[in-house]
């Protein structure tokens, strides 16, 4: 694609003590024509033979403000489902790959924009900047909340990467930033799909049973959690049962647990 010319990377390697081994935080940038589409990128130190990507869209606003700073990576929602778990994806053969908004749409990020060619052009000069670095050509998208949105439509214009998808407490919609999932086509999808949501999930955007709706239209199967906590803030909010508060770990296992095998896994319960 003509955007991907002139696409350079930057790498920053930060090192954080964790119960797996050390975890390396490195910030990839691809830098297109006026701007640029960053992702976080984190493995384990001791990695060396990676088979999996992990390419994770947080939900809204879905703007982290990746940059260097000191030599480190900073950015925003790091309270975001996705985000915060990123660590539990890892082993001896998983990169997980948290998706920036380009900086161009730093300002609004709408859901229209997500379903352009030209986001899925950014998607793709992205994860080739990755794919190079780390020798990876396997790649999962997930995406959480409207982060679902992202992740369908990047996924559904890049077939050639997306190998498989995992939409987890997806915006049906239409809300007022958009149309959700409620107009997607899922016949251009040609990735194996997986649908992961909580059926107590309290938001008004993302009810449990519209998920049991989905998966049956897609012919998906659906991973349903239950249990978790304790909650805070509002429903919609990351640390509700929106966001898998107090069950993430589980939920990731699941996740993982699918794209290793192929197998569907159970359903998810702390209960």
């Amino acid at each position: 694609m003509a955007a991907m010319r002139g696409s350079l990377i930057a790498f920053c390697g930060l090192l954080a003590a964790t119960a797996a081994g050390a975890q390396v935080d490195e910030v990839i940038t691809a830098r297109l024509d006026g701007y640029s589409i960053a992702g976080l990128a984190t493995r384990l130190e001791a990695a060396r033979e990676l088979r999996h990507g992990i390419a994770l869209f947080p939900g809204h606003p879905g703007i982290l403000r990746l940059e260097l700073e000191d030599g480190r990576p900073r950015y925003d929602m790091r309270g975001n489902f996705l985000v915060r778990s990123r660590r539990h994806w890892l082993d001896a053969q998983t990169l997980v790959l948290v998706i920036d908004a380009p900086s161009d749409q730093w300002a609004t990020f709408f859901q229209h924009f997500r379903t352009t060619p030209r986001y899925g052009a950014d998607i793709a000069a992205l994860l080739a900047a990755a794919s190079k670095k780390y020798r990876l050509a396997d790649w999962t998208f997930v995406g959480t909340s409207e982060g679902s949105v992202s992740a369908f439509h990047a996924a559904r214009m890049n077939p050639g990467l997306a190998r498989r998808v995992i939409l987890t407490s997806s915006v049906w919609g239409p809300t007022r930033n958009g149309n959700g999932l409620s107009d997607a086509d899922w016949s251009a999808l040609k990735a194996p799909l997986l649908w992961v949501h909580h059926q107590d999930d309290p938001c008004q955007f993302t009810a449990y049973a519209e998920a049991q709706r989905y998966a049956a239209r897609t012919g998906s199967p659906l991973v349903t959690v239950r249990g978790g906590g304790p909650e805070k803030g509002g429903a919609c909010q990351a640390f509700t049962a929106h966001g898998f508060v107090g069950v993430e770990r589980l939920v990731v296992r699941a996740m993982r647990s699918w794209v290793s095998t192929g197998a569907v896994p159970e359903d998810v319960s702390a209960r």
